[in-house]
């Protein structure tokens, strides 16, 4: 069984310890954690995991955000991985710092990244698991806060939720996205 994890992100190092690269760093722990390697390759940077008889394809769009869905659309077809079988891993301002939710569709809630996913990959039906980065900034420099680094506390912490998305991750190739969810989304 064959899975595509989608990493949001932005390439470049003043993009990479900010809050909307926490797909990237989710990916990236990952990888470490399972002593996978990074590859350049077409639209994203890849690498592969096996676990439990399944593939996990890891991607980060080299795209950047706002065109995430090119490098969806492109790996989905290379790999012949069905959209069920996709997750997407995306920073959200709607959920405090460090809660996870997974969802198996809904909105784009004025993401960028998603609205070009749902463009590309026709609709808002498929599998997504939200990253709080929380909402703590003043009116209008919300850019500001998203692409801002973490605060020394959110660092420390940090590991501990990206590891708490890994199991998500895992269960949702393993036990699938009904059973995750109930596990997982409080």
């Amino acid at each position: 069984m064959k899975y595509l994890i989608i990493g949001l992100g932005n390439i470049g190092p003043e993009y990479e310890l900010t809050r909307h690269n926490i797909g990237f760093l989710t990916l990236d722990r990952l990888a470490d954690q399972e002593n996978a390697e990074w590859r350049s390759n077409r639209l994203a940077f890849t690498s592969e995991v096996k676990y439990k008889g399944r593939t996990l394809h890891l991607i980060k769009p080299t795209t950047y955000m706002n065109l995430s869905g090119k490098a969806m659309n492109y790996w989905m077809k290379e790999l012949k991985v069905p959209k069920e079988n996709t997750l997407v891993i995306v920073d959200d301002l709607a959920l405090p710092f460090g809660k996870l939710r997974l969802r198996a569709k809904g909105s784009s809630a004025g993401h960028n990244g998603l609205k070009n996913i749902e463009a590309l990959t026709g609709g808002q039906n498929y599998p997504r698991l939200r990253f709080g980065i929380g909402d703590d900034f003043p009116k209008g420099k919300q850019i500001d806060y998203v692409l801002g680094r973490w605060s020394q506390q959110e660092l420390d912490e940090l590991p501990l939720f990206m590891d708490k998305a890994i199991d998500i991750i895992k269960g949702f190739c393993t036990i699938g996205i009904n059973m995750t969810m109930s596990q997982f989304n409080d």
